[in-house]
């Protein structure tokens, strides 16, 4: 049985045990497009990323299970080779008339499953997490700003096998460029240098 088609069985709950680590070559593996229209099992790997990234930020299940809490994910770090990748981010608390901390009103600024995501313009200004960047495939923290554009474009098909074209700035620009890395086999400790940060703009360090 493929890894795939493992991950992909009913009754199986992608967990921390089928991420791959640092020194894995499919983490350093330019991935293959998927093929369009898309495979069932490719919706389904999709689908699976995406379960796992909700029960990662749900604290009953990621104690239970034991997971890292996770905003993005590849299939390179599922070992397999191909330009498939989920994305959840949740919206901040919003604040009510007494100052309280109240849920947001969407759950999510973002929840995607991207195939075939590609970046296809961005600005030639440069940004950083001020807190730096972790990864699910790297057990041990990283210290050092991870430069990256600070606006991209990018183009994706959906499991309709629909093509869609976005505009991201702040968090999730940096969310989404940090998965289509992991798709070209780049690392985002490749992005490390020591360029000074000179203003703050969409919560990010930008960079001169």
């Amino acid at each position: 049985m493929s890894v795939q088609e493992n991950l992909i069985k009913a009754s199986h709950l992608i967990n921390m045990d089928d991420i791959v680590r640092e020194g894995n070559e499919t983490l350093r593996t330019v991935a293959d497009e998927v093929n369009l229209p898309l495979s069932d099992e490719d919706i389904l790997l999709g689908e699976k990323m995406m379960e796992f990234l909700r029960n990662s930020q749900n604290p009953t299940m990621a104690e239970k299970m034991q997971l890292r809490p996770g905003v993005g994910l590849a299939a390179n770090q599922l070992d397999i080779a191909k330009k498939i990748i989920a994305v959840l981010i949740p919206n901040d608390p919003e604040i009510d008339e007494n100052g309280n901390e109240v849920a947001p009103k969407e759950a999510y600024k973002m929840a995607e499953i991207m195939y075939n995501a590609k970046i296809v313009s961005h600005s030639v200004q440069d940004a950083a997490i001020e807190s730096g960047e972790g990864c699910l495939s790297v057990d041990r923290e990283v210290p050092g700003l991870v430069i990256r554009h600070a606006r991209v474009t990018v183009e994706y098909y959906d499991k309709n096998n629909e093509k869609h074209k976005i505009r991201l700035k702040g968090f999730p620009s940096m969310c989404v460029q940090h998965e289509i890395d992991h798709t070209n086999g780049i690392m985002f400790y490749d992005h490390i240098n020591e360029k000074e940060p000179w203003a703050v703009k969409d919560g990010l360090l930008i960079i001169q």
